[in-house]
């Protein structure tokens, strides 16, 4: 079955993309969750014409974000938590600290956005995250987590 996404699904696509789903994935999820639509060839042509016309703005967003992952090179995040014995933490630290660590730098970003390799993290060390800017800015960073004094 094929579909236009009317919103970014995660795992399948982005916004305004033409992807292949199986019927009843399509049928009895994507749809009525107003996700998706399908993809006739009226609403096809009618894509067409929204993209043509949104190119242009689109091409200043992508310069936005550039800028803002531009900004990452200067910025090191370092990430205080609370820690047992054997650099175990009390807690764990996810997205969401991350991106209130960035925005205290200066880079705005929300968390649905950040994806943290292993999810949670849960001993001092360097991790790595990946930011998504755009749909096609994306970068890796890496950052600490280190132990209050």
């Amino acid at each position: 079955m094929e579909l236009i996404l009317k919103q970014d699904v995660d795992n399948l696509g982005f916004k305004d993309d033409v992807v292949n789903v199986k019927n009843g994935y399509g049928r009895n999820f994507l749809i009525p969750q107003g996700f998706a639509e399908l993809a006739t060839p009226s609403a096809k042509k009618v894509l067409a014409e929204t993209l043509k016309q949104r190119a242009y703005k689109e091409q200043k967003h992508i310069d936005e974000a550039k800028k803002q992952a531009e900004k990452l090179n200067n910025v090191d995040v370092k990430i205080t938590a609370k820690a047992g014995a054997g650099d175990k933490l009390f807690g764990s630290i996810t997205n969401a600290d991350l991106a209130e660590a960035l925005s205290k730098e200066g880079v705005e970003i929300e968390k649905k956005y950040i994806s943290i390799a292993g999810g949670n993290i849960k001993r001092l060390g360097q991790y790595e995250a990946t930011l998504r800017f755009h749909r096609e800015v994306v970068t890796t960073y890496t950052f600490d987590v280190v132990s209050e004094a």
